[in-house]
């Protein structure tokens, strides 16, 4: 497990690293060291309420570098969006690859969901047809007033952090290190791989576990950390306990036995390298922001 751990701290290092190729693209320089930490203090704020970490690493950034706020928000979503991809890619090809394994599960998920659209099938268009009603009557609105509306305050304030925000999202397709950029994607996901495969080696039970169960449990059990709540908790559970025990005939009690310890150390681990990011970043490097 503290292996996997560190595996876990070198994934979020290069994650950092790449983050940084992103800044730099939009002109602006930082220390590896600040959004490593910042990094840090964005997963201790997902343990505490999902979704608070994208905007707590560009606001921990913004104070210690002043970047701004809403262009490193920017680069933050383009590095979510492709990780998305990655992960979605990988519970595919995870899928289609098992299916024989996997494709009660899956049709198990899919069939309510199925059943659900199906039932509101008809309250579905019609929401749709409102919200494209609303939008083309905004954007009728907004042509006929644009003159009135481009000077107020507010407008230009949110104008600004919009122009600012998509700045961040095509720094993905500006930067200069694009090779660097795939090296770093891949070593993240890599080191993810292994640092599920490693903890299989707790228990007797799970120890003949290999790579393919690491990188199914990766691509599967990390949709439930994808979910919104803190953490992941439940879901990565529950799906983490489904995968061992109903399909890989690990015994119920050392499916939750290594779910439980795995989801918990990760826990520990973020919630403690968070708080030690925190009072390093604010309370004892006391340099100057880059120029």
């Amino acid at each position: 497990m503290l292996l996997s751990l560190a595996c876990l701290a070198i994934s979020l290092f290069f994650r950092a690293l790449r983050w940084n190729i992103l800044i730099e693209a939009l002109g602006y320089k930082t220390r590896v060291s600040t959004t490593y930490e910042s990094v840090l203090i964005a997963y201790f704020a997902n343990t505490v309420f999902p979704r608070l970490g994208e905007v707590t690493r560009c606001g921990t950034l913004t104070k210690k570098e002043n970047i701004p706020f809403d262009k490193s928000f920017g680069t933050v979503i383009s590095e979510r969006v492709l990780d998305l991809v990655i992960l979605f890619g990988m519970a595919l090809l995870v899928i289609l690859f098992q299916w024989n394994l996997l494709g009660s599960l899956i049709t198990s998920w899919l069939n309510p969901l199925i059943a659900k659209l199906k039932a509101n099938v008809v309250i579905g268009i019609a929401l749709i047809t409102i919200m494209i009603a609303l939008f083309l009557v905004i954007l009728f609105v907004f042509k006929k007033k644009r003159h009135l509306i481009s000077q107020n305050k507010l407008y230009q304030k949110i104008a600004s952090l919009w122009n600012g925000f998509l700045d961040g999202i095509k720094s993905i397709f500006t930067m200069e290190k694009k090779g660097l950029f795939i090296i770093y994607t891949l070593l993240i996901w890599g080191f993810y791989v292994v640092m599920t495969w490693l903890p299989f080696y707790m228990l007797p039970e799970t120890s003949h576990l290999g790579l393919t169960e690491a990188v199914t449990l990766l691509g599967l059990a990390t949709l439930g950390v994808v979910a919104p709540v803190p953490g992941g908790m439940g879901v990565y559970h529950f799906i983490g306990i489904l995968l061992l025990n109903g399909f890989y005939g690990i015994s119920e009690s050392a499916a939750v036995s290594f779910v439980t310890i795995n989801h918990t150390t990760q826990m520990i681990f973020y919630l403690v390298t968070g708080v030690i990011s925190y009072a390093i970043m604010f309370f004892i490097d006391r340099r100057s922001p880059l120029n």
